[in-house]
């Protein structure tokens, strides 16, 4: 696809090199299926909440774990042979905000294993084994759920096998790097947390009904407790639901993060892969910025945005101090002969939060028109890589005169196709760049085998799981042919010969070398 303002050169595929070698990975959304701070029964109340439950919501660690093992399979390029350069995260990484939830996902990006339990050891609590949770797929007997109705199997001892199993992950074969998702700011990517919500993450009463759910999250949300208990009656009346709760064992380990924690969680994380932070320094815990700015090799800057909205709503925007901060990296590198890629949760079409704190004071949110107006003015910002949607989409943004740049977004872990992306930026010696896009699937079978518990069968049943659940809609996830596969052109913002071949090289061999030295760690 082509936003060049000439033809390119057909003899490209022959002098072409590889400048950088990304993975993009978004939405791992790592679940905690047991937490009582997951309000599953939401699901009934409101298409809203579609995506507080899914039928494979305790097999996330598992499916990371594979994903992991395919991009580090990919750590050569199946376009140019390149190394791996690095792997940028766009955010959704922990799904209820537990800290249960962070501390997996990084652990399994770093190869450190995992057991996905909490609570009590060895045993699945949980709104798929009570029978009044109808919503819920029931593995160990469908017939009372609706789940049944629509051919989804009986499975007995699912729920425990994928709890309590030790998840191996390979681990990144590059330094990876981490931006804020919705999921990682709001409860449920939508709202502020408080003190109640904390005490009900961390507690041993879990909602098994949406009105037991809509009761505690109208009772922690309204200040007014009558209001509160009005619009719970009400939709106690509406559903015909009563108020049920369950009883299950209670974990410290559960307690909410805040925005410091996340960052602090990635500083104090393995040194490898690294780096250290993944993006994020001391600088951003001392002050509180939780948008970075890295140089992956000598002539590519990469820009990690936080986009998500504090106040509530699952849709982003762009503070204006980080919209300010933003134009001033792009400057500095384009100044500087450098080229430059941000990476985002949200993408173009999601930028339109306004919330904002009604008692405290805020930044003016720059929406989608003028922040992608203002990123066209700098020819070196050539990619925007993001997620949200849980899609694959390749979105032009072209320049008046000739150029613009890629929007890239990728699809989810947890939603079919449980996709994720390799992205490849390559001069072609001709005053174009072209830029390579491959979708992956994690590594595990397409078809599971019965009773097939092991780690990667566990991953490949998620997959053909989210393959059949209606509610979100699996095809719609996929993209086009346009939106996978492809190679992405436009013009170089500048001399490309300012980037020298031995400077290329020189960051090929010092890859290379780091991933024999990985291979040898892990005996792979």
């Amino acid at each position: 696809i082509d936003i060049t303002a000439k033809p390119p050169s057909p003899a490209r595929t022959s002098s072409r090199r590889s400048l950088a070698y990304l993975g993009h990975l978004s939405d791992i959304h790592v679940i905690d299926a047991q937490s009582p701070a997951r309000l599953e029964p939401l699901v009934v109340v409101s298409s809203a909440f579609v995506s507080a439950l899914h039928p494979q919501d305790t097999m996330t660690t598992q499916v990371a774990a594979a994903m992991v093992d395919s991009v580090t399979k990919a750590r050569f390029s199946p376009v140019t042979g390149a190394p791996l350069t690095a792997i940028v995260n766009t955010g959704d990484n922990a799904d209820s905000r537990s800290s249960l939830e962070l501390d997996w996902y990084i652990k399994i990006l770093d190869g450190v294993p995992v057991t996905p339990n909490s609570g009590k050891a060895g045993v699945y609590e949980g709104v798929q084994v009570w029978d009044d949770a109808t919503y819920a797929w029931h593995p160990n007997d469908p017939a009372i759920d609706k789940y049944g109705a629509h051919g989804f199997p009986q499975i007995p001892g699912l729920l425990e096998k994928a709890v309590s199993q030790t998840v191996n992950s390979v681990g990144l074969a590059a330094p990876w790097y981490t931006v804020f998702g919705n999921h990682d700011t709001l409860f449920m990517g939508n709202l502020r947390v408080d003190p109640t919500l904390q005490a009900w993450a961390v507690g041993s009463n879990k909602a098994a009904t949406a009105a037991s759910a809509t009761h505690n999250m109208l009772s922690q949300m309204a200040t007014d407790t009558n209001v509160a208990n009005e619009l719970f009656d009400q939709l106690q009346t509406t559903l015909g639901l009563e108020r049920g709760t369950k009883d299950v064992t209670a974990d410290g380990a559960r307690k909410l993060f805040d925005q410091i924690q996340f960052m602090q969680a990635h500083l104090n994380s393995s040194k490898t892969p690294g780096p250290i932070g993944h993006g994020f320094t001391s600088d951003n815990i001392s002050t509180g910025q939780t948008w970075w700015s890295v140089d992956v090799t000598p002539y590519l800057r990469v820009l990690g945005l936080d986009t998500c909205n504090q106040v509530s709503g699952a849709d982003g925007a762009v503070p204006q101090n980080q919209f300010d901060w933003l134009e001033q990296e792009l400057a500095q590198a384009q100044q500087q002969n450098k080229l430059a890629i941000i990476c985002s949760h949200h993408n173009s079409l999601t930028l339109e939060n306004g919330a904002e704190a009604v008692l405290e004071p805020s930044q003016p949110l720059i929406h989608s028109e003028q922040f992608v107006n203002m990123l066209l003015k700098y020819p070196n910002m050539i990619a925007w890589l993001n997620g949200h949607t849980h899609l694959n989409a390749i979105i032009a943004h072209p320049r008046q005169g000739g150029g613009g740049f890629w929007e890239i977004t990728t699809a989810s872990c947890i939603d079919y196709p449980q996709q994720q992306q390799l992205v490849e930026l390559i001069d072609n010696r001709d005053g174009t760049l072209s830029i390579f896009c491959t979708t992956i699937d994690h590594d595990s079978s397409a078809n599971w085998t019965e009773r097939d518990f092991s780690q990667t069968g566990l991953a490949s049943l998620s997959r053909q799981l989210s393959a059949n659940y209606w509610e979100i809609d699996p095809l719609d996830k996929i993209g086009s042919a346009l939106d996978r596969n492809t190679e992405l052109l436009l013009p170089a913002p500048f001399d490309m010969s300012k980037i020298s071949d031995a400077a290329v090289e020189k960051l090929h061999n010092t890859r290379r070398a780091q991933i024999v030295a990985y291979e040898h760690g892990r005996q792979l």
